[in-house]
């Protein structure tokens, strides 16, 4: 396999009505990059790959019964993606707004030193963004929280 399709470990696959409206919404709104774009004999979407920093997203179509966007289930959702940032969280959210995503949860500074916001795409999917922006201890955070924290590096 070529560097250009390594793939991490973990990624995810998120399902759309129209995914082809979706890989320009995710490019445009969020800096995602497509990676790989395969279809078949009629034009359908049969894979895609979007890449992000060094993490990767399947973006792929409805095509069975196990697989629907949040558009086909009034808007429910069942997981959210959520991408961490390296830098420029407030553009990269104004950026998110200007292309029409609806923000859920507003641009804030969070206890364990990450500043967060959400956003839901046009078909309904929930993506969350982060950037750490502090560095905060495990007694800072649950001092500020008021939660006990386990397992926290």
């Amino acid at each position: 396999m070529s560097e250009l399709l390594h793939r991490p470990s973990f990624g995810s696959a998120v399902y759309y009505r129209d995914p082809f409206a979706a890989l320009d919404w995710l490019e445009k709104a969020f800096g995602f990059e497509r990676q790989m774009v395969i279809t078949d004999k009629e034009g359908q979407l049969a894979h895609s790959e979007m890449r992000f920093g060094d993490s990767y997203i399947m973006i792929c179509r409805e095509y069975s019964s196990d697989s629907a966007s949040p558009a086909s289930l009034g808007g429910k959702n069942t997981q959210s993606v959520h991408v961490h940032l390296l830098g420029n969280i407030d553009e990269h959210c104004a950026q998110a707004r200007a292309a029409g995503a609806a923000i859920t949860r507003e641009l804030e500074d969070q206890f364990y030193g990450d500043r967060v916001y959400a956003a839901r795409d046009p078909e309904g999917h929930i993506w969350s963004f982060g950037q750490t922006v502090r560095p905060v201890s495990r007694e800072e955070a649950e001092q500020a929280s008021g939660l006990k924290i386990e397992g926290w590096v």
